[in-house]
């Protein structure tokens, strides 16, 4: 089921990409006993995304946060983000970033262009996948050479321009690859992008709402022998920008953001014993900044200081599936084991806040996958994870065995209802335990380290159902559905808490006053809560009849503490996000709409911080209207249009805020750009345009 809901001249086969981020074994999505979503190349060249938050435009369950002073992206899925609650993977390599201060604790930086397609499951069904991700996993694919040439294709350059409105924007990119032979494909390119500060519906230019990125990309694949492929990859970003709001203090930001991966593969149909995925990789993510305006302090900075903020994350991931039959039931037996190493390095001034340190997190998995015939799929697995986390004098460990099971019957060959229980365990993050030190401006108060933090442990119900009709009211149309309703049981749930003076602190460490703000909740500390729970329910639908297509959408959740009743501070308004398209002239052209409805978030459903205020500011409800068209000349050229918020709306999203200018009370909205309009052309040439001429 494509996630973003198609607006591409996609054929109706094209409903059932394939996937293997719920089970590690490739499954059509709409066959997948999970909460799944698919975003493909052919949608991100016609919707032209601008950022990663773009490609997610859509998917049930899933919201970002994301300041418009900053292009990092911090995904939310059902209510649940930040320190790896939803692992997030480039090329495989997870991607563990973060810097404490006025946005979401951890952010990804990627450029749009450079990826080929995008997947996310939702809840821990997937905790096969990785330690923590007990909201999800989004995992990204960098283009590949499959992507730059057709089949036939010896070696081929595409060249892509972008250029667009609200103020000026633009990007350029150029990916070119060969087939040397058989056993030997390589793929290099670059992407430039910059964008100035947009305006707002109002007509209001947003502050340092501009960047300048530049990425590059290397890969190389090698087939050594029948069934085994080697593939090298490597990415980089460099993102350049200026982020803050006057009066408070503004920093010239320089991002470095680099993957590496090698992975070796083996598969072939006649082997049942041995189809092998193994990977390592590094992921360095580094944060230099320099303060150049405001009002300074030693923990804010002073003009001309800098800071530096850098995480190394090595990793290694290896799995194996067995195929195997005992009488009329047929069985996949996936076992491996990942683990992976977080070295947290930062210098300079208002670094207390973002600790140094190291985290390892190891684990290994089986799961046994069954069917019978074709009305019965049973799905078990258990996952055993281990952490170690030292730093500042500090140290913590941890184990657990999580557990999982799916059960899915097909009685008519259109119809599967699912039920799953799985469970998921989060680590504590070095910030989460290490995190000391004093907040510089009013209310004055002191962040206190807790080492005695217990993992997060997350336990979900879910009943789902997949509908799939072929030829229902037209030739070869196609309707796909996707549903579910969930609970997510969050024990030793990680939240940052106020206490007030003379309270005591986890560990024993007592709350002092402090003559900068008498009266007010004078300490903060990460502490567990014992049982949070999230609740919802998503649909995710399309048709296609060849000539026209459709597509709902719908998320709904909502998340408590359950001791205090008290909502959770990270749970995303509602939004059911329609479709509605059409091609012509042979399916070369392809015009459709998308209408995204987000509801409210009024103060009932907004935490509150020690001192009454609200955690981040009240939303209101809002209509988005976006229209794309794009007219494909010939299989090497493709001209693509969007204009974003056709109707001109004045809008904030709930989360993305930046805080008030004296750094007391709520924070603000950022507004959300009004319309805007893009327009790109892809063209391609490769060694069979010569043979043609």
């Amino acid at each position: 089921m494509a996630g973003a809901l198609p607006v591409a001249a996609q054929q109706a086969v094209t409903l059932d990409p394939i996937t293997v981020l719920a089970t590690k074994t490739a499954e059509k999505t709409s066959d997948a006993l999970a909460a799944v979503s698919v975003v493909g190349l052919e949608s991100l060249e016609r919707t032209l995304p601008s950022k990663p938050s773009d490609i997610l435009f859509g998917i049930p369950g899933v919201s970002v946060q994301e300041r418009a002073d900053d292009p990092g992206t911090a995904v939310n899925i059902r209510g649940l983000q930040d320190f790896g609650r939803v692992n997030v993977v480039v090329d495989g390599a997870r991607q563990n970033f973060q810097r404490t201060g006025h946005n979401a604790d951890g952010v990804f930086y990627l450029d749009p262009e450079m990826i080929g397609s995008a997947e996310v499951v939702r809840g821990p069904v997937a905790n096969i996948y990785g330690s923590g991700a007990i909201g999800g996993v989004v995992s990204f694919k960098t283009k590949d050479v499959g992507d730059v040439l057709r089949p036939d294709q010896k070696w081929g350059i595409e060249t892509r321009g972008e250029l667009g409105s609200n103020q000026t924007q633009g990007a350029g990119s150029i990916f070119a690859a060969a087939r040397v032979n058989p056993k030997f494909d390589f793929m290099v390119g670059t992407v430039e992008r910059s964008k100035q500060n947009y305006k707002d519906a109002d007509g209001n230019e947003v502050q340092n709402s501009g960047f300048s990125n530049w990425s590059g990309i290397a890969k190389a694949t090698f087939r050594p022998a029948d069934g085994h492929q080697i593939k090298l990859g490597f990415t980089s970003l460099d993102s350049r920008y200026n982020t803050g709001q006057d009066p408070s203090s503004v920093y010239s930001t320089d991002v470095n953001n680099n993957v590496a991966t090698a992975r070796w593969l083996y598969s072939r149909p006649d082997d049942k014993l041995f189809d092998f995925d193994g990977s390592v990789y590094w992921t360095n993510t580094e944060t230099a900044q320099t303060k150049i305006s405001g009002t300074g302090s030693a923990v804010s900075g002073k003009i001309g200081d800098s800071r530096n903020f850098k995480i190394d994350t090595i990793g290694v991931d290896a799995h194996n599936t067995s195929r195997f039959e005992t009488g009329a039931l047929r069985h996949e037996l996936t076992y491996g084991g990942d683990s992976f190493r977080d070295n947290v390095d930062t210098s300079g001034f208002g670094t207390v806040f973002t600790p140094s340190g190291e985290r390892t997190v190891s684990g290994g998995f089986m799961q046994l996958k069954t069917n019978y015939d074709s009305w019965l799929e049973v799905i078990g697995a258990a996952r055993y994870d281990s952490y170690s986390l030292n730093g500042g004098g500090y140290n913590s460990e941890g184990t657990r065995l999580s557990p999982k099971i799916t059960v899915g019957v097909t009685p008519v060959s259109w119809l599967t209802p699912y039920v799953t229980y799985a469970e998921g365990y989060r680590a504590p993050a070095i910030t989460e335990t290490l995190v000391t030190g004093t907040h510089p401006v009013f209310p004055m108060f002191d962040l206190l380290p807790n080492p005695w933090l217990r993992p997060e442990v997350g336990k979900t119900k879910e009943a789902g159902v997949n509908i799939r009709f072929d030829n229902l009211m037209a030739q070869n149309d196609a309707l796909r559905i996707k549903g579910n309703v969930y609970q997510n049981d969050v024990y030793d749930y990680i939240e940052m808490t106020a206490l007030s003076n003379g309270d005591t602190a986890v560990g024993g460490a007592t709350c002092t006053n402090n003559a900068f703000a008498p009266g007010f909740g004078l300490c903060e500390q990460y502490q567990n809560i014992p049982h949070a729970r999230l609740r919802g329910f998503e649909i995710e639908s399309s048709y296609d009849a060849g000539g026209w297509f459709a597509g709902l959408n719908y998320g709904h959740v909502r998340g408590r503490n359950v001791d205090t009743d008290q909502p959770l501070a990270k749970i995303s308004p509602d939004a059911v996000t329609t479709t509605l398209g059409a091609r012509f002239f042979d399916r070369k052209l392809t015009v459709s709409v998308r209408w995204q409805a987000v509801s409210g978030k009024d103060a009932s459903d907004i935490p509150t911080d020690s001192q009454g205020t609200l955690i981040f500011p009240q939303t209101s409800s809002y209509n988005l209207v976006n229209m794309y068209a794009s007219y494909q000349a010939s299989p090497d050229v493709l001209a693509s249009f969007a204009i974003e918020n056709l109707l001109d709306t004045e809008y904030s999203r709930y989360m993305t805020t930046y805080p008030s200018a004296s750094g007391t009370g709520a924070p603000v909205a950022f507004p959300q750009p009004g319309i805007t309009f893009k327009g790109a052309l892809k063209i391609r040439f490769g060694d069979d345009f010569y043979k043609k001429g």
